[in-house]
């Protein structure tokens, strides 16, 4: 439905090497630059730029990948129509999280899969610019990220939850105790976020609005290495209630609220600003609207 030749540019695009391109279309290295000079040869313009080995694009092969990139998007949209009017939505639905909400991701996929029992996901822990990047170039189906990035342009963004965020701690002299100030809680040794992440860089603003200069003790991309190191004892980190009230919290460690301030970030649900959205991307987005109204039933 689309030439062979659009969706070898677009594999080249993302792997940035012809062989490495070749492998993921399961094709010649030969196969998939013959079929780059016949693209070429067909446009009249050069879409790459030559050289011993891959370096880039031209603004011509940008101009042209963007159009097969839309083109490979409504195709697979039309895929999914048809499915659903054989016997309902069938395939993967790709999915780009932040790392502080891969927890709570599983709420949106359980329901969304009893309602859809053909579906398959892709869950993958991404920063936000990557996660607004993949989105742009149909590289994943949905992202779910904080609201701050919601004006984004051509980008949709849906409420999913709001999350406040507590102090998770293993020292000994804050046993017992129920809340903290952030100013105290600048004082001890940190595990945070990288400071590419969203939810790191939201931090960063509430500590600089108190002017507080943090230096954290550890920095990591996985919710997962941060957790563990709270586990391990004596050291402290911030991270949204919910990840605590789905992992649970282990033996000896405290848990805080955070106030002076007290701070709540919404999350939620972005995809492309497209109309009509593919089918599997508009169940998703019915799915979230259902789960915020149970939300707010809930509260």
């Amino acid at each position: 439905m689309i030439a062979r030749k659009y969706l070898y540019l677009i594999a080249l695009a993302k792997e940035k090497h012809f062989g490495r391109a070749a492998a993921a279309c399961h094709v010649s290295t030969s196969t998939l630059s013959a079929a780059i000079r016949d693209l070429e040869a067909e446009l009249g313009v050069a879409v790459v730029e030559r050289g011993q080995n891959f370096t880039a694009l031209t603004p011509e092969g940008e101009c042209v990948l963007d159009y097969a990139r839309r083109m490979a998007g409504i195709v697979d949209a039309l895929k999914q129509d048809l499915g659903k009017r054989r016997g309902g939505l069938t395939g993967q639905l790709r999915l780009g999280v932040i790392p502080t909400g891969l927890t709570v991701v599983a709420d949106l996929t359980t329901s969304f899969k009893r309602r859809h029992p053909l579906v398959t996901f892709e869950v993958k822990s991404l920063a936000t610019p990557e996660i607004l990047a993949r989105l742009r170039r149909f590289e994943i189906d949905a992202g779910i990220l904080y609201s701050d990035q919601s004006d984004e342009p051509g980008i949709r963004f849906q409420k999913l939850w709001d999350e406040a965020h507590v102090l998770i701690t293993g020292v000994d002299e804050l046993q017992g105790r129920t809340e903290i100030g952030w100013r105290e809680a600048a004082q001890l040794r940190l595990c945070l976020l990288t400071p590419d992440m969203q939810n790191r860089k939201i931090i960063n603003s509430v500590f600089a609005q108190l002017g507080c200069a943090v230096t954290p003790h550890l920095e990591a991309n996985s919710m997962l290495t941060i957790l563990a190191h709270i586990g391990a004892g004596s050291w402290s980190s911030i991270v949204p209630r919910k990840v605590v009230d789905l992992m649970g919290k282990p033996p000896g460690i405290q848990v805080l609220d955070l106030v002076e301030p007290t701070v709540a970030w919404t999350t939620g649900l972005a995809t492309l600003a497209r109309s009509p959205l593919p089918p599997m991307v508009a169940a998703l987005c019915d799915e979230a609207q259902a789960l915020l109204g149970l939300s707010g039933k809930a509260e």
